[in-house]
């Protein structure tokens, strides 16, 4: 049974959720003697209802500053992508905004955008990517830094019009896992053993996506620079 499900069902108890939360962040905490700089969920469980209000519990215990907030920019206009999926998605941002406030109120912060719905696995493509980019440079462009202050972060300077736009991109390069061995509770899923990893590691590495990224001034970056 997936954990979605077991959530509607009742089974899964909250109390349980933070054990498990705040077992892995002291695990990460052995293993390299520092706390995470971000915390976010396994296909964006961290959202759903109940398990919100928990997650962002256990990062303000633990000063956790950033998560990922997965509304993507643009997404219902990816024609691409097949109507499971999109389902899916749209469950997933509806998610996510309701759970703005809560993780407001617990302090914690996101990038300015997210993408990488819409570009993932067999999705992954220089279009699709420079597609979501240009979405979420767009949305941000045309978004009131004031009415959503609160949940902004990194500024290049303390005046508005020149604040650097953050953008999370979601990725999951590498390679097939092999059946029976590692993934997340039942061993890995189809979309680990499969070659969509490698789509995406080899679009990544690509250099045409690298000029791209140096003709729009944009600049790789991971959490602990924000």
């Amino acid at each position: 049974m997936g954990f979605r499900k077991a959530l509607k069902n009742g089974l899964i108890k909250m109390s349980e959720v933070a054990q498990e939360l705040r077992a892995q962040v002291q695990h990460f905490y052995t293993l390299t003697n520092q706390l995470p700089h971000h915390m976010d969920g396994h296909q964006h469980v961290h959202v759903l209802p109940e398990i919100r209000h928990v997650f962002a519990q256990v990062l303000y215990e633990f000063g956790i500053r950033y998560t990922r907030m997965p509304i993507e920019p643009g997404l219902r206009h990816c024609s691409w992508l097949e109507q499971h999926l999109m389902d899916f998605y749209m469950n997933v941002e509806q998610d996510a905004l309701n759970s703005i406030d809560v993780f407001k109120n617990h302090k914690i912060r996101w990038p300015d955008a997210y993408i990488g719905l819409s570009t993932m696995g067999k999705n992954a493509s220089l279009s699709t990517i420079q597609f979501a980019i240009e979405n979420a440079i767009s949305a941000g462009e045309s978004t009131s830094n004031i009415a959503h202050e609160d949940h902004l972060v990194s500024s290049a300077s303390s005046s508005p019009e020149h604040r650097a736009l953050t953008v999370e991109l979601m990725v999951h390069p590498g390679y097939p896992s092999i059946p029976e061995e590692g993934g997340c509770g039942e061993g890995p899923d189809d979309f680990s053993q499969s070659l969509d990893r490698v789509q995406e590691l080899n679009i990544l590495k690509n250099p045409e996506l690298l000029k791209y990224y140096k003709r729009r001034n944009i600049q790789l970056c991971a959490f602990k620079d924000l």
